[in-house]
């Protein structure tokens, strides 16, 4: 257990160097395209002109600007580096991986609809915290625990074989 917490922290301290902070070319345009591909896929659950950028207008008075932070990177990261200090065949962890970006990308996606629902319908931007910081985080984390205790179990399986 202390060699995976090590493996852990020290993957995910790697993982944000390299493909999150704003540290090289790489980074920037991982994290520009995950922007990118979370807007296109925000588009077509927005109302028409309600996207301008990378702000999703609510009110005259109140936009959610989706930046960095809100491209589902953080919590994909999280999960790769739980997948790389899991002990396990190499061969399969790229295809959890895969999966899990899938599925985070998509969950993110869910997350800020969510946002937008509660802030447009329920309460306006009082609901932003309830919405952002307690539903859609706690539907982050529910994913990507879920997600690793398949690929333990199944990954377990495999171990045993070796």
């Amino acid at each position: 257990m202390k060699k995976f917490a090590l493996l852990y922290l020290l993957a995910l301290v790697l993982l944000f160097v390299m493909f999150y902070a704003d540290t090289s070319i790489i980074s920037r345009a991982l994290n520009h395209t995950q922007t990118s591909l979370t807007l296109m896929m925000l588009q077509p659950f927005l109302e028409p002109g309600q996207l301008h950028g990378n702000d999703i207008i609510i009110s005259s008075f109140y936009k959610i600007i989706i930046t960095q932070a809100c491209n589902g990177m953080i919590p994909i990261l999280f999960y790769f580096a739980a997948i790389v200090a899991y002990p396990s065949r190499l061969w399969i962890k790229p295809l959890w991986m895969g999966a899990g970006y899938l599925i985070f990308t998509l969950v993110n996606v869910l997350r800020i609809l969510i946002v937008v629902y509660f802030v447009e319908q329920k309460g306006g931007r009082d609901n932003f915290y309830l919405a952002h910081d307690i539903f859609g985080n706690a539907l982050l984390m529910v994913v990507g625990l879920g997600l690793f205790i398949l690929f333990i179990k199944y990954s377990r399986v495999r171990l045993k074989e070796v």
